[in-house]
């Protein structure tokens, strides 16, 4: 099927006093099939949909199938540039709104995310970031190795803000701010929402975590899914950033990950079981990790999904 080149609909026009409009900005490589549980959710949300518009940006997919039914505020555009971020960068350049909003494919926002959203950024004077909560949810009745350890493992939103940086899986950036920093690095397939929230930072723009917009992000399921991601990860910290940057990084994983082992065994909020079953896991991914970082060191190219 032949992808878009030129902007579809845009949201609908809304009252001057109406309020702040929202671009939620989605990047999709290969899991077009989850984009209509997504739309389904961002019908559902409790802002009014004349207060924002979806763009989701299709990355090169090998296999093009956009849903049957867009809503009368989505559209589609199209990025021929390699990885997640410079499909952002484009979303945000065709973009109307007042905040961007980033999200995943693959994740579900609550139907409040928007309006949590909305809230939070009224108590700010316009130039702060502001990430949601993102609740890793388990997907099967028994989960196996992998899943468990997806879910114990999360993506501890507020403990990533106290250190300064956030995921995009859900992050909302002010227009002016984001063209102020110049975007995400296109270059980077990992690590590029941590950079740009270091950047905001670093440039005296406050860091926000609201627990009330939130997402869900179903846990992956396979050995295959957990392992490119540590890939992908460990590409992004190795290949981009300053010399001692990448060489902090490579040290770091030399290292067995016993801290990550000791977090895990220490979180009370899942049987003890799990906690074991994640740490054997972990233990695993390290030498996908050491593997990934001499390919790296000898010039291979990173994973990019």
């Amino acid at each position: 099927m032949t992808r878009p080149a030129q902007p579809g609909p845009t949201a609908q026009a809304m009252p001057d006093d109406a309020g702040a409009l929202f671009s939620v900005i989605v990047p999709v490589y290969m899991q077009w099939h989850l984009v209509p549980a997504l739309l389904e959710r961002l019908e559902r949300q409790t802002l009014p949909a004349a207060r924002f518009e979806v763009i989701l940006v299709d990355n090169g997919s090998p296999e093009f199938a956009p849903p049957d039914h867009l809503p009368a505020n989505a559209r589609i555009l199209r990025c021929d540039t390699p990885g997640s971020y410079a499909a952002r960068n484009l979303g945000a350049s065709q973009a109307k709104g007042d905040w961007l909003v980033f999200t995943d494919g693959d994740c579900l926002p609550a139907p409040g995310w928007l309006a949590g959203l909305d809230r939070a950024a009224a108590d700010t004077n316009g130039d702060a970031l502001i990430a949601g909560a993102v609740m890793v949810v388990a997907q099967s009745a028994r989960p196996g190795a992998a899943e468990i350890y997806d879910v114990v493992k999360g993506i501890p939103q507020q403990r990533y803000v106290g250190r300064g940086y956030a995921a995009t899986a859900n992050l909302a950036v002010p227009m002016p701010v984001f063209r102020k920093l110049g975007g995400f690095d296109s270059k980077r397939f990992s690590g590029g929402d941590a950079d740009l929230c270091r950047r905001a930072v670093a440039a005296g723009h406050a860091l926000i975590y609201a627990a009330d917009m939130r997402v869900d992000h179903p846990a992956r399921t396979t050995w295959q899914e957990i392992a490119t991601k540590a890939r992908r990860i460990k590409g992004g910290q190795l290949r981009a950033g300053s010399a001692s940057r990448r060489l902090m990084w490579l040290l770091r994983t030399l290292v067995p990950p016993l801290r990550g082992a000791w977090a895990f065994l220490r979180d009370r909020r899942h049987p003890l079981r799990y906690r074991l079953v994640a740490i054997l896991v972990l233990m695993r991914l390290w030498m996908v990790e050491l593997v990934e970082a001499l390919q790296l060191v000898a010039g291979r190219t990173p994973e990019r999904r």
